[in-house]
């Protein structure tokens, strides 16, 4: 903006207007600027969480017109008793664990050999990164073809390499195979998330450190471990974070591949939310699953940074 355009501008601010203005410190100039984002996040995610605790004590119902009635905590000692419950957090954890066990570790090995310097190193990067592109459901609709046992590639894959019948198996309505169909299709998808964040971790690891541990006649294993791995690590874990509250919470990717079957061996935490809510009509019982997921996931996360700032200290 030019100085003439600035002195327009002035000239053309009301005087009352001016003096209010030219009296405010800077502190205030920008909490005007930033008051109404604030005051709309606030409006948008506390106002929900705090009604959603207020429904977590009654025995609400939104497909009945009926008196709501308050019950104390008696939604969270049922949660907490439900079988069902317990089998979608362990199915949660299964999933959970798994994806981030091999995403972490195909994910540092990508970005470790990306690093290294080789013809055609963009058009390799750029093509592992698509399935990150990818909207879930296009994910899950190009998987479920794949998993098809009769036409799908992933069984003559298999077949290929391990001589058994393709028609055999079937990867999605199999109660054994089901859990890990959707752990290598999330894994395929977000490998390339985890792998950028350890290529930024890679690359900041100035030239000089390898350079002095060569001159010192320590080994590239030696390297390795006492060079790069600590200094990636804060990288790794705050990928591990990212990708962990993305799963915990993981539902569009399940729902298009077997949307919780066969039976319930893949419904995780957040399609049993779900069900509870818009299928039963639990509202209040679902609205207490909501909160101890979010307690869940809050607590966890909390002790995970503390850690991961530690290791940022070190």
């Amino acid at each position: 903006m030019s100085d003439k355009t600035i002195d327009r501008v002035a000239s053309a601010t009301p005087a009352r207007v001016a003096r209010k203005v030219k009296g405010l410190s800077d502190r205030a100039i920008a909490w005007i600027f930033v008051g109404p984002t604030i005051f709309l996040l606030l409006a948008i995610n506390i106002f929900p969480l705090i009604w959603t605790i207020n429904l977590s004590f009654t025995n609400f119902k939104a497909n009945r017109n009926r008196e709501v009635e308050y019950i104390g905590l008696r939604n969270y000692e049922r949660i907490l008793g439900d079988s069902d419950i317990w089998l979608s957090m362990q199915a949660t954890a299964h999933f959970l664990f798994w994806t981030l066990f091999f995403q972490v570790l195909i994910g540092f090995a990508l970005a470790w050999l990306i690093n290294k310097k080789f013809r055609g190193n963009d058009l390799w990067t750029t093509i592992i990164v698509l399935p990150m592109m990818l909207s879930p459901a296009v994910v899950g609709n190009f998987w479920t073809f794949l998993y098809q046992p009769q036409i799908g590639l992933f069984n003559y894959v298999v077949s290929f390499f391990t001589g058994v019948d393709p028609s055999s198996f079937e990867m999605l309505g199999s109660v054994d195979l089901a859990p890990w169909s959707i752990v290598i299709v999330d894994t395929w998808m977000w490998t390339p998330f985890v792998m950028l964040i350890c290529l930024a971790g890679l690359r900041s690891i100035p030239d000089y450190i390898y350079e002095a541990a060569e001159i010192d006649r320590a080994s590239k294993l030696r390297q390795f471990f006492t060079i790069t791995i600590p200094m990636v690590l804060p990288f790794l874990m705050l990928a591990v974070l990212f990708r962990g509250i993305e799963n915990f919470k993981m539902f569009d990717l399940v729902v298009q591949l077997t949307g919780g079957g066969p039976g319930s061996v893949t419904e995780m935490a957040s399609i049993n939310l779900k069900r509870e809510a818009f299928e039963k009509w639990r509202t209040g019982y679902s609205s207490a699953f909501a909160i101890i997921l979010f307690v869940t996931v809050f607590g966890l996360a909390s002790i995970y940074v503390k850690a991961l700032n530690k290791v940022k200290e070190r």
